[in-house]
């Protein structure tokens, strides 16, 4: 499975793209981070986060893109801008049939650490090790991609189950 993980941001996008199967050793194809000027208008911003989006789909050809949901913060512009950012990655995947799964940041760090509270340290530090890495990707944003990316690698084979499990067992023709 190729997964283009993406940690949304309007400023700093993380993308990663890793390539593997539960329970596996996974690679590391890529890794990077698509940036917007601060003081850019939005709309130019969010073209240019497309845009990036759109290279990183055309240059890897994921499976799937991993995308980090979107959580409550205290700073109203800055979920908003991740919100935005994170729209953008979803438009981009859907134009091209691509499945998109939404991860927590919990889920993320719980995968990848064995702990929904690990810090970012502990995350680029697992990152690290799991795809065999010489350093910690840099910034946080691009290792963030890539903990997502294994995310679902990992989560993906029990998700299936559950939900064909789920479709199984559901009654059928029932309306209220």
């Amino acid at each position: 499975m190729r997964v283009l993980g993406v940690d949304p941001g309007l400023t700093r996008c993380g993308v990663g793209v890793v390539e593997g199967v539960a329970g596996r050793a996974l690679t590391m194809l890529g890794v990077g981070v698509v940036r917007t000027p601060a003081d850019a208008e939005l709309g130019l911003r969010l073209v240019a986060v497309e845009r990036g989006i759109e290279e990183w789909l055309d240059e890897y050809r994921p499976e799937v893109l991993a995308v980090e949901r979107v959580f409550s913060q205290h700073n109203v512009s800055t979920v908003m801008g991740t919100a935005q950012a994170s729209a953008v990655a979803m438009l981009c995947a859907a134009r091209r049939g691509i499945p998109v799964a939404l991860h927590t940041p919990s889920e993320v760090k719980a995968a990848v650490t064995g702990s929904g509270r690990a810090d970012k340290a502990q995350v680029g530090a697992m990152v690290t090790r799991l795809l065999r890495l010489s350093a910690p990707p840099r910034p946080a944003d691009a290792a963030d991609a890539l903990a997502l990316a294994i995310c679902h690698i990992w989560r993906a084979p029990a998700q299936n189950r559950l939900q064909r499990a789920v479709a199984l067992h559901a009654p059928k023709g029932r309306t209220r």
